[in-house]
């Protein structure tokens, strides 16, 4: 072999090798570009993972209200969405009857719908609106629901008054019934106390606004203590969107759309 075809043979060698050098360069760019690009698709795909859990969270935790079926509640007009219950177990005494004897009082119940104004009789039934006040000025009432609405023909109330939601909720202390009509019958306007099945110390911080003529036969019957002078349409407008679809009778349960008490203000009316 001559020194010339020496020199060209080793040159296509050299050629070679530098032509695989070259593809193992570009099969390394190659692979470092694909390991890039899956990092970046592994990085998205968890931003976006983590953005699902949070919107899908929400900020309002808490979970479900008892009795929920997780059904949209239903925000009538002029009401605003209710606040959650504070749950507040209060071991209250007995206010003395005196403070409101032979007195009139006007409180104003603030709630998610607007404002409801009833007059106290604390001539009529002292305790009821001794114990009224109390709960009032101790805020014993801030941010309940009114958890019973009752549709029938002979009765159509709104109870509210217990700050767990519940219907089990009560200030630690009882009283008896004060002022019941005997004939049994509380018309629209009616402002009453909500009790147990003891007339004696049953009353407690529950009581219930009459929305329509209403029939209670209860032979010990429940005590009325005031009026609602304003704000009844209120409580007509919750009580037309019946009853919740989640509760066992179609006619008594909780409101279908929610209305909470945020607060109660009382002043003396000054003869």
């Amino acid at each position: 072999m001559t020194k010339k075809q020496e020199r060209a043979r080793a040159r296509r060698r050299w050629e070679k090798q530098q032509a695989r050098q070259s593809q193992r360069q570009s099969d390394r760019a190659r692979l470092q570009r694909l390991v890039a690009v899956v990092g970046v698709v592994v990085v998205v795909l968890g931003i976006v993972g983590v953005l699902a859990v949070t919107v899908g969270r929400g900020d309002g935790g808490g979970g479900d209200t008892p009795g929920s079926d997780n059904t949209p509640a239903t925000v009538v007009a002029g009401c605003q969405p209710p606040p959650s219950p504070l749950g507040t177990k209060a071991e209250l005494t007995l206010p003395d009857a005196t403070t409101a004897r032979g007195k009139v009082f006007d409180a104003t119940i603030a709630t998610n719908c607007g404002d409801i104004v009833v007059r106290l009789d604390g001539t009529k039934a002292p305790q009821a609106v001794a114990s009224f006040l109390q709960l009032a000025r101790e805020s014993y009432w801030k941010d309940s629901p009114c958890h019973r609405l009752t549709t029938a023909e002979s009765l159509k109330v709104l109870q509210c008054g217990d700050p767990t939601g519940t219907g089990q909720g009560g200030p630690g202390y009882g009283f008896g019934v004060e002022n019941a009509p005997q004939d049994g019958a509380y018309p629209r306007g009616t402002l009453a106390m909500a009790r147990t099945q003891d007339p004696k110390e049953g009353n407690g911080g529950q009581f219930f606004i009459v929305y329509g003529d209403s029939s209670l036969p209860d032979p010990d019957g429940y005590t009325v203590f005031g009026t609602v002078t304003s704000g009844l349409d209120i409580v007509d407008r919750v009580a037309a969107e019946g009853v919740a679809p989640n509760t066992s009778s179609p006619d008594d349960g909780s409101p279908a759309a929610p209305i909470s008490i945020l607060s109660v203000a009382v002043t003396e009316e000054k003869s």
